[in-house]
């Protein structure tokens, strides 16, 4: 597991993760003032993911198309796949909590709260490791990894401001 976390921390995936986590804090924290059922908390970040994964995947290729006046290769292409499916994942990851809402597993309150703080966390855990990766200190990593976190933390105060 360690040796796959590091693989991934040395992939271009990273930063489309983070992107994707971002949209899917953002989708989160939009739903929880009026929060539809479940069911419908799943459907609409699934729905997102996909259409911004699409989105990405379309304009990468157009823009490559382009920009070089020539079809993109099937390697490229496959890279770009690669991309677009981490920023699906980093968009629908949080609707895991709200499947375990529907089934019952949990109250749908909870299913937002742990959402919010896991796209929080997962934020602030890449901001650490890229800190710690380009030879911060352990202190100094730990403080670029708040720093980073105070993106989602400002969308959640935002939220909180305006509701």
């Amino acid at each position: 597991m360690r040796d796959a976390i590091k693989a991934h921390l040395g992939t271009r995936q990273v930063a489309r993760v983070i992107y994707g986590a971002i949209i899917g804090l953002a989708l989160v924290v939009a739903l929880e003032h009026y929060p539809p059922p479940a069911g419908a908390v799943v459907a609409t970040l699934v729905g997102t993911a996909v259409a911004v994964g699409l989105a990405e995947l379309y304009s990468d290729v157009i823009g490559f198309e382009v920009r070089t006046r020539r079809r993109i290769p099937h390697e490229h292409m496959m890279e770009l796949v690669g991309d677009v499916a981490a920023v699906v994942f980093g968009v629908a990851f949080p609707a895991v909590f709200f499947v375990l809402a529907a089934v019952g597993a949990m109250e749908l309150d909870t299913a937002f709260d742990i959402a919010k703080w896991t796209g929080l966390g997962l934020i602030a855990f890449y901001g650490f490791c890229a800190a710690r990766l380009s030879g911060g200190t352990f202190h100094g990593s730990i403080l670029h990894g708040l720093i980073a976190g105070l993106i989602g933390a400002a969308l959640i105060a935002l939220k909180a401001l305006l509701h």
